[in-house]
């Protein structure tokens, strides 16, 4: 198995991280099921509240000692209000608001959460590890987390956006390729230009800077991480392959979504959150497709689609929710997520034991 400095300071024994699913996917069990595994789980606690952030955590804690890590997004400044887009935006999902048997979409309110104070539970609630998304964080932040001893990651879409993450003094960057599920983690270009190739950006990734990298987008089994950790990457970050497991806290008509999906059928959008994200099309995904329906820039429209997409969950329909995945739905598969690892960690041995075998024929 592999062995390097990210792996030792996280304690992994396979170099797999589940990636953070701020919304529920990540689920306590799962988390720690990850952990217990050798590799890392994730809670994503964007939409957590600081109580919430120190129960759900308490509730790993409770199922593994194993090393966990946290995820917030970065702070970002309030979206500007536009009362004409906001009519427009609201009359536009009213028709999924009315299939549901919702009353008639209220005006987004966004949840005043201080960031500052999430931070401040994320340190004090146990985890080994906080990476973060959408940007940078305060300097105060970072040097907290390492008066701590807690290891911080950012995510980057180029490598620029990496080069700055180390000049903040991260101690390592997670790679977010385009085949990533999710939203996009891009914030020092343009959304357009972030769309870089996994496996493009992570060689020249890990030749520009000088800390580890994770590579992230895409991944589903051994052979996707013996390439990304061959390209540079110290370890992985994988998320669609972990929702389908067991323990996720998704739908199952999300799970079913995501196991007879194809590569052809994910697409990026800003339908069900504002900001750009990469989900397998489904009615509303499709109906926005065209640019035709306004869209409230993140994070009021996710404020917005919330009662459609929670209502949705209940009922099991699954196409009024957000389907995040990435670009490799064929290579899901269903059962518990030590069932995952160990298959991944058998993968991994046999792939690299494969490439040995080749590499001593071919001389």
């Amino acid at each position: 198995m592999f062995s390097n400095v990210l792996m030792e300071r996280l304690e992994l024994t396979v170099p797999v991280i589940q990636a953070p699913m701020a919304g529920g996917g990540d689920t306590p069990e799962l988390v720690a099921a990850v952990s217990e595994a050798g590799g890392m789980g994730f809670v994503g606690a964007a939409y957590l509240t600081p109580e919430q952030i120190l129960e759900r955590t308490r509730i790993v804690r409770g199922l593994t000692p194993r090393p966990f890590g946290v995820n917030l997004f970065a702070p970002l400044p309030a979206p500007a209000r536009d009362e004409a887009l906001m009519t427009r935006a609201r009359e536009a999902i009213a028709v999924y608001y009315a299939e549901l048997g919702l009353p008639d979409p209220p005006e987004p309110a966004v949840a005043p959460i201080s960031f500052e104070d999430q931070f401040a539970a994320c340190m004090e609630c146990g985890a080994a590890a906080f990476s973060f998304t959408f940007g940078e964080i305060p300097q105060a932040c970072l040097r907290e987390a390492k008066r701590r001893g807690v290891t911080v990651m950012g995510t980057a879409t180029t490598v620029n956006e990496a080069k700055a993450l180390e000049a903040l003094g991260v101690a390592a960057v997670v790679a977010q390729g385009s085949e990533a599920g999710g939203h996009r983690g891009t914030f020092a270009t343009s959304f357009g230009a972030g769309v870089v190739g996994l496996f493009s950006l992570v060689p020249q990734m890990a030749d520009a800077i000088g800390i580890p990298v994770v590579a992230s987008g895409g991944i589903m089994d051994g052979r996707g991480v013996v390439a990304a950790m061959a390209l540079g990457a110290s370890a992985v970050q994988m998320g669609t392959a972990f929702l389908v497991c067991e323990e996720a806290g998704v739908p199952e008509g999300y799970k079913q979504a995501i196991l007879s999906a194809t590569e052809e059928e994910t697409q990026v959008t800003r339908a069900f959150s504002g900001r750009p994200a990469r989900g397998i099309a489904n009615r509303v995904l499709r109906d926005y497709e065209d640019g035709s329906r306004a869209v409230l820039p993140f994070p009021l429209q996710n404020a917005l689609t919330r009662p459609m997409r929670t209502a949705a969950a209940k009922a099991n329909r699954s196409e009024y929710l957000s389907l995040w995945s990435g670009q490799a739905p064929r290579l899901a598969r269903r059962g518990s997520a030590k069932d995952l690892m160990r298959s991944l960690s058998d993968e991994i041995a046999r792939v690299r034991a494969e490439v040995r075998g080749e590499e001593r024929t071919s001389l």
